[in-house]
């Protein structure tokens, strides 16, 4: 596997940006911050996350649950990273950033995702397939991501 490659900073369509402004951040923690600003992350406040636990059931929105399961993967991801470091000391990739990346995916992993979950994906997915919308197309959760991935200004610079 080509670890230089894999975790390059190198942003496809940016290219020829270039900020004079000296930025702290890395290139992937400004995609994870890209993601945090972004409407379709946003919305996800209005969703409704429902588990049904011994005892009890837990609701919350499905921001929150994002925002938990980002927290999870971050730690998860540095692990990772720390371990890929030690196993390739003089690689140049950016193993420490492993966290990042995986914070990153873990934010977007229900954007897009229709409001009553996985049975209401497929009752669209049916209707898009079998029913009056045969003739439209859908793309799924792809349609939420593209917006926040075509670095949408924000107050914040992200």
């Amino acid at each position: 596997m080509n670890w230089e490659r894999l975790l390059s900073a190198k942003r496809f369509g940016m290219e020829h940006y270039e900020n004079a402004k000296k930025h702290e951040r890395t290139e992937y923690q400004r995609d994870y911050d890209r993601l945090i600003f972004s409407s379709p992350f946003r919305r996800l406040q209005n969703k409704t996350q429902v588990f049904p636990l011994p005892g009890s059931i837990f609701v919350h929105n499905r921001l929150t649950h994002s925002l938990e399961v980002a927290s999870v993967g971050r730690s998860m991801g540095e692990n990772i990273g720390r371990e890929l470091r030690k196993k390739y000391p003089d690689s140049e990739a950016h193993f420490e950033e492993i966290g990042s990346i995986v914070a990153a995916a873990c934010l977007a992993h229900d954007m897009g995702n229709p409001p009553f979950g996985h049975s209401g994906e497929k009752a669209i997915s049916t209707f898009f397939s079998e029913g009056r919308g045969a003739s439209l197309k859908s793309e799924g959760g792809a349609g939420a991501i593209s917006p926040a991935l075509r670095g949408t200004p924000t107050p914040y610079g992200c």
